[in-house]
């Protein structure tokens, strides 16, 4: 199964230079925030993909105009294909704008999914717009990651662990990965495709 990861930037090799046989068939779309509700529509429109996103923390516009084609995945536990995917919304709260949380608020948040976790025997694939802390985060205070995001590695060992908001280039795409006991740790700046096996028991 074939997934593109979008989150922060806006790629020009996606739009407005899209060419379609440059890109492979994509199964699904996952954005990790910070990202025009009108690109992400476009996104979904030309791959005919289905997608799930998380708000990042500058998404303001989402709540009047959220992305058409798009699921909403924050605070979530959905299945595609095999595959269980859950999702959290924003950044560390820094100057107290919509989709900032302290590192309480986002523990009480997973807290309220892990019933969730428990009835489906764990999950594949976590989406969030920050990254974990200590993985691939800053130290300044809007960029640092959530501890808890690293408890939730830690005991259900997805096998990925997709984010955004740290803005990084990469020349290979390897350099987007962190391995964290079982679990790929990708950030996502930009776009990165990757095929994974739905079936396939992580």
């Amino acid at each position: 199964m074939k997934i593109l990861t979008v989150s922060d930037i806006v790629s020009p090799m996606l739009y407005p230079r899209f060419q379609q046989g440059r890109f492979p068939n994509v199964d699904l779309i996952i954005s990790c925030g910070d990202l025009p509700p009108e690109y992400l529509t476009f996104l979904v429109s030309v791959f005919d993909a289905p997608m799930y996103y998380v708000r990042g923390n500058h998404d303001l516009r989402y709540r009047n105009k959220p992305p058409s084609g798009g699921i909403n995945l924050h605070g979530n536990l959905l299945h595609f294909k095999g595959l269980r995917i859950i999702g959290f919304e924003g950044s560390r709260w820094y100057n107290g704008g919509p989709m900032q949380y302290t590192e309480q608020q986002m523990k009480r948040m997973t807290g309220k999914i892990r019933p969730l976790l428990w009835w489906n025997r764990g999950v594949d694939i976590v989406v969030t717009h920050a990254p974990p802390r200590h993985i691939h985060d800053a130290e300044d205070l809007c960029h640092m990651g959530f501890q808890i995001f690293r408890q939730l590695i830690d005991r259900y060992q997805p096998k990925y662990f997709f984010h955004g908001h740290v803005h990084a280039v990469f020349d290979n795409p390897s350099e987007r990965i962190t391995i964290v006991n079982k679990t790929n740790v990708v950030n996502c700046c930009g776009y990165y495709f990757l095929d994974i096996e739905s079936h396939q028991k992580f």
